[in-house]
């Protein structure tokens, strides 16, 4: 990934968010993290910046766990959202500019399919509108899946009302609710067509960031490519970032397996900033594999990054100019590690090493309050890129820290 202010002073992102029909687990949380310390150092480099992130608010598992309870879809839909906002709240990530609904798009859906029937993209089948994959020439670039590979039943839905087996959904055809109108009948909108809807309406034909779990790369974000291209002729992204799946053993934490650890539970056990540490351990588009080993080192490593942040708060002792300049070493070295497709993994180690300098130089009585304020501007500039934050205390708790350096 590669930004040249001089070329894109504005930034476009749209980072598909989660279907809400359950509770968030770490899997979520690793790409909704990646893209916050994206989000945060793009805003600190000056860059202007939109960020939309959707949630799917009408889907299968939706309908099936409104059954399963006894709630309304809607009803569903709007508590896991709820939850998402709580967990991610106390993850602190930063809010996107825009959360669209895809139920609040279904308008927008229907000028987009209306578009590629009159195209020849898309024709009307007994069970459906479906997009016709052959007629579009660039199928597969993204995924780098060629047509003739795909095995019917396996990634490719099977319809005999299809042209082909490879065609997707525009529009599917219901007799059951939730149902909304459409030129063609009721039914609901296909997947993929939701977020093709939410880029056109609130970003426009071209944006410069488009992403999310690269277990979407093929078919959501391939289909999503195909259906926007034929739609307004022009590239969808000029970026595209897929974050690593998160793995329990040999297998991707998910709802479906049933090997999930939901935030809720995570959260309280592990801490959030040794969690958004342990996340973003490695490099973003490399897979991750969850053990308890892992998220106790980032625990320590969380433990020395706060030391470090409230010696800066409580100065002591003479100036060091040395400290201040080898501060301005580690921040160049994190920002380039993150300018660098947002290495977080070599970054963190640059804020790692400042954090063992200032701790040092506090017991060698070397942080004065000049030192410290010099230093907290690169020091909390890395810890605020990273989304990390202090914990809040108490007065008592204040004093007992503030008597723990004054001994030390």
């Amino acid at each position: 990934m590669k930004l040249d202010w001089k070329e894109s002073p504005e930034i476009r992102m749209y980072v598909c968010g989660i279907t809400v029909y359950d509770y968030c687990h770490l899997g979520h949380a690793r790409t909704i993290i990646v893209f916050d310390v994206l989000r945060r150092l793009l805003k600190a480099k000056g860059f202007r910046l939109t960020h939309v992130q959707n949630f799917t608010d009408v889907d299968d598992k939706i309908i099936r766990k409104a059954k399963e309870t006894g709630m309304s879809v809607r009803e569903v839909a709007e508590k896991y959202t709820e939850a998402y906002f709580e967990d991610f709240e106390r993850l602190n990530v930063e809010r996107a500019e825009f959360y669209p609904r895809a139920t609040e798009y279904i308008p927008t859906m229907h000028k987009i399919i209306k578009g590629l029937l009159d195209r020849g993209y898309a024709y009307v089948s007994k069970t459906g509108v479906y997009f016709d994959v052959p007629k579009f020439e660039g199928y597969g670039k993204l995924s780098k899946i060629r047509l003739e590979e795909l095995k019917v039943g396996a990634r490719v839905e099977v319809d005999e009302f299809k042209k082909s087996p490879l065609d997707f959904a525009l529009w599917k055809f219901a007799e059951d609710e939730p149902l909304y109108p459409s030129p063609w009948g009721l039914g609901r909108p296909g997947w993929h067509i939701e977020c093709s809807s939410m880029v056109w309406k609130l970003l426009g034909e071209t944006i410069e960031i488009h992403g999310g779990g690269e277990d979407l790369i093929f078919p959501h974000h391939e289909n999503e490519i195909a259906q926007s291209e034929a739609f307004t002729g022009k590239p969808l992204s000029k970026i595209w970032m897929h974050v690593g799946m998160l793995k329990l053993g040999a297998d991707k934490m998910s709802k479906s397996l049933g090997n999930i650890i939901t935030l809720k539970d995570a959260i309280p056990k592990w801490g959030p900033n040794s969690i958004r540490l342990f996340l973003l351990m490695k490099h973003y588009r490399a897979q991750l594999n969850l053990t308890e080993e892992g998220l106790r080192n980032a625990s320590e490593n969380w433990k020395v990054i706060e030391e470090a942040a409230w010696n800066l708060l409580q100065p002591y002792g003479e100036e060091d100019e040395k400290l201040i300049s080898l501060a301005l070493t580690y921040f160049d070295e994190f920002d380039e590690r993150l300018s660098q497709d947002l290495n977080t993994s070599t970054a963190i180690m640059a804020l790692l090493k400042l954090s063992k300098a200032i701790t040092k130089a506090q017991a060698q009585r070397r942080l004065g309050e000049r030192t410290a304020e010099e230093v907290g501007k690169y020091f909390f500039k890395m810890f605020e890129i990273m989304g990390l934050r202090l914990p809040e205390i108490s007065e008592g708790e204040r004093k007992e820290i503030e008597g723990l350096i004054a001994i030390r």
